[in-house]
């Protein structure tokens, strides 16, 4: 099983996400996209619904932070401790979702942070396509890695 096989069947596990077909499409070791179709999140006015957008960028960041801490050899826990969302134009199709670390991360630095102290933190900057090619909702956002319990 790949790590995009992995993680879909995660998502599966969870209801809420189950109900939205939340599906990650592709990981290149530094982007995540997910996609799931605007028929399972869509509104009262026939767009996609605000909190399918914003968890669908909650999980691309949640996604990509697990697959590059797994990468690692990491097995963490892992959390959003906080985001701030801009909703910029509403989504008429399908949901498709990208998820990046946030330009200041240090990634040694964070695998640092792991090794010392079994917990660590990442930015992740995630990003909702519209239909013209730009972009219909951003996230910014700090996600905690820590050690099972």
């Amino acid at each position: 099983m790949d790590l995009l096989d992995e993680l879909n069947a995660h998502y599966d596990a969870m209801p809420p996400v189950a109900a939205m077909q939340v599906r990650a499409v592709h990981y290149d070791g530094q982007r995540l996209r997910l996609h799931a179709p605007l028929a399972r999140n869509v509104n009262d006015k026939a767009c996609a619904f605000g909190g399918s957008l914003v968890s669908l960028m909650t999980l691309a960041g949640w996604g990509l932070l697990t697959l590059r801490l797994r990468e690692a050899g990491i097995q963490a826990e892992v959390y959003v401790a906080d985001s701030q969302v801009r909703y910029l134009a509403p989504v008429y199709i399908d949901l498709e979702a990208e998820a990046w670390l946030a330009p200041e991360v240090d990634w040694d630095a964070v695998l640092a942070a792991w090794a010392a102290r079994g917990r660590a933190r990442a930015g992740v900057l995630a990003r909702v396509a519209g239909a013209d090619g730009g972009h219909a909702a951003e996230l910014s956002g700090r996600f905690a890695a820590l050690r099972p319990a």
